[in-house]
């Protein structure tokens, strides 16, 4: 997943846009970058692998003066891309994942099209719209014919000399919220970038809803769809604590997930620890609701270290994994441990990096409570897993059956003898003492929103 932000300031913009696109930092680890419109149309992107979004644009935006802005933190691709067209000069950014990129690429080349962002040999999702966009008769009736025509996901800042167009995608999968500060106006991905910056949030954009910020406020381009699917890993893994998304907040949903966890539980046990930092709230809820202690036998060490989630390679993942998290050996020695964590996704981490930390620091029992269910399928609309065979409970399933994919809809029922049997290898396999995951239920209720307004495909393989 990736971050993005606006501002328009009749003041300024380079200082909000600066701070406003840094607290999008934990969505993204691969490439950063800022576009201002002033005088003319300015542009900076940077590689941020192993380093922070503020060390390499700080000297950057000082210079980049202008009204109005963009910024990205990008999970995949060099953002903003700056495309001078025959609708005019503008910048955009995206976020989101385009499942059928190379099926719309091929089809731009037989039009006559050619791409000049190309990373790792892969087409550039942002070039991919805009592309697609400039064939509208205006920007709006562009980016309306980009989304009609990508499968997956993508909402989409654009700026050009009247202000910034704000879209999200289609099917409501990744989201965006309008704010406003006297007469400033911003639009983010988290509404937690919005706090320090004084700004309020003035709406949460519908589905397919494309509107013009500009100085004199803002203008609805197209009203939204009525479909909903917001990302539900948003609540349980991807999004900031401070954020709230349908007007639903992060950390109270993750303290919701962690007291329904402790509600189907009876072990006993001598402390609840969460993974820092997105099971810490979980923790904090099974604590509350079990009145078991809550300590911290892992630190993490500073916030500079990346998510082990987010980076593209396995070799990346594990070298975070392994080096963020620092155990407290007086804390873990002769415990019993109730751990949460939001997921469990390829397993490595939590095997090589967790699990066998706590036990070589004397951990008497390691119980892993999970804050959502077994994740079965690999995300059509965010840039995370990408193949069946990368996830745990899909390696359980081809070590019972045989075949990743034999017997599917059974080990999804929670229900079932397959269910609790592949709960039970995967246990073995982490090293836990026990493991249970959140029932799917529970976590739609933790997150209290209506089952048909969320994305959950990962675990019922449900296209929304």
């Amino acid at each position: 997943m990736s971050g993005i932000f606006g501002v328009v300031s009749k003041k300024g913009c380079n200082e909000d846009l600066f701070y406003g696109t840094d607290y999008h930092s934990h969505l993204g680890t691969q490439f950063a970058g800022l576009a201002v419109f002033g005088k003319e149309l300015k542009r900076k992107i940077h590689d941020i692998r192993g380093s922070q979004f503020k060390a390499k644009f700080y000297d950057d935006y000082k210079d980049m003066q202008g009204e109005m802005g963009i910024g990205v933190i990008s999970a995949r691709d060099e953002q903003p891309i700056v495309i001078n067209s025959r609708l005019g000069p503008f910048a955009i950014v995206t976020n989101g994942f385009i499942d059928n990129a190379d099926k719309l690429a091929k089809q731009l080349f037989r039009d006559g099209k050619s791409f000049s962002e190309v990373t790792n040999g892969k087409i550039n999702f942002t070039e991919l719209v805009a592309k697609i966009v400039i064939s509208g008769k205006d920007i709006a009736a562009g980016i309306q014919k980009a989304f009609g025509r990508i499968e997956g996901s993508c909402s989409l800042l654009l700026l050009n000399k009247e202000g910034i167009y704000a879209a999200r995608d289609n099917l409501g999968i990744t989201p965006l919220v309008i704010g406003r500060r006297g007469s400033d106006w911003a639009v983010t991905t988290e509404s937690s970038a919005f706090l320090n910056l004084g700004y309020k949030i003035i709406k949460y954009l519908e589905p397919g809803e494309i509107v013009l910020l500009t100085k004199s406020g803002l203008k609805t381009k197209r009203k939204g769809l009525k479909v909903n699917r917001i990302c539900s890993f948003l609540w349980i893994y991807t999004g900031f604590p401070a954020s709230y998304y349908s007007n639903v907040n992060v950390e109270s949903a993750r303290e919701r997930c962690g007291r329904c966890l402790a509600k189907r539980d009876n072990i006993e046990a001598d402390m609840v620890a969460g993974i820092p930092d997105s099971g810490t709230a979980h923790a904090i809820g099974y604590s509350m609701e079990s009145g078991v202690p809550l300590r911290r036998p892992l630190v993490k060490y500073t916030p500079g270290f990346d998510r082990s989630y987010t980076p593209p390679s396995q070799e990346k993942r594990d070298l975070i994994a392994k080096m963020k998290l620092i155990p407290i050996p007086e804390i873990i020695k002769g415990n019993r441990i109730v751990f949460c964590d939001d997921s469990i996704v390829r397993g490595t981490q939590l095997k090589n990096y967790t699990v066998k930390k706590l036990r070589q620091h004397g951990a008497r029992q390691i119980h892993l409570r999970i804050a959502c269910p077994p994740i079965m399928f690999p995300c059509k609309f965010n840039y995370s897993t990408r193949s069946v065979q990368e996830l745990a409970a899909r390696k359980a399933i081809k070590a019972l059956e045989g075949s990743d994919s034999k017997n599917l809809n059974k080990y999804i029922s929670e229900d079932s003898k397959e269910y609790k049997k592949m709960v039970n290898w995967i246990a073995r396999d982490l090293g836990a003492t026990t493991l249970i995951y959140q029932n799917l239920s529970d976590m739609v209720k933790a997150i209290g929103l209506p089952k048909d307004k969320l994305c959950l495909y990962c675990w019922t393989g449900r296209h929304p």
